[in-house]
């Protein structure tokens, strides 16, 4: 009984190994045409964005940008900031843990549209963030700068999917105190339904294969 007991517990401690976060390196990983997406601290305003916008696997992502090829570099274009520029990887990867990073790459099906998505993307350095969060008011934001990159590879043709925005709490169906002050800075009404799209939604297309970066593993 004794030496069953013990085969038991030796057993036990191979199939239930701890659980552990296997890191893959961010910059090793992405390639051209990637959308990358992290979640970075935005205060009051970011949480109440997370609370409306899960993203893949029910996971929140505030922010993405777009890899592409300048010379013999990859860098990531994004709007973030005052206007619609490229940062390196590394800015991109150090601004949160790898835990809330997450690269999407278009199905093979799709990759032909890459080359032009990224000159489209490019062709926006420069362009001012879109504060307002709203659709051809000549700014952009994050995801609105992927969403305009690759309807104009698609031949002017909607290739990601936009929805009602809302930017009510869930719970109590009212305006987030924090977008209500935010809009009332702005002097600019709250864009509630109007179509737009976010980091969130586009890391759920299915026309995208997610490669998490840090993911959970057994020893």
């Amino acid at each position: 009984m004794f030496r069953f007991v013990i085969a038991i517990l030796f057993l036990s401690s191979i199939l239930g190994e701890k659980c552990f976060a296997r890191q893959s390196s961010f910059s090793a990983l992405v390639q051209e045409g990637d959308i990358v997406f992290q979640h970075i601290d935005g205060g009051e305003l970011g949480r109440a964005i997370d609370k409306v916008t899960a993203g893949f696997s029910g996971r929140d992502y505030n922010h993405c940008g777009m890899v592409v090829r300048v010379g013999d570099s990859l860098q990531v274009i994004e709007a973030i900031g005052s206007k619609v520029h490229l940062s390196t990887i590394a800015e991109f990867e150090k601004r949160c843990s790898p835990l809330d990073l997450l690269i999407g790459r278009l199905h093979p099906a799709y990759r032909h549209l890459v080359t032009k998505a990224e000159k489209a993307a490019l062709s926006f350095q420069g362009v001012p963030y879109d504060d307002y969060f709203e659709m051809d008011n000549g700014k952009l934001y994050c995801s609105e700068l992927i969403y305009e990159a690759f309807r104009q590879a698609n031949h002017g043709k909607p290739f990601f999917n936009l929805k009602p925005m809302t930017f009510k709490d869930p719970e109590t169906k009212a305006l987030f105190p924090s977008w209500v002050e935010y809009f009332a800075k702005l002097k600019h009404q709250i864009p509630q339904n109007k179509p737009g799209i976010n980091p969130g939604l586009l890391s759920r297309s299915l026309k995208l294969t997610i490669i998490p970066v840090t993911r959970l593993s057994t020893r």
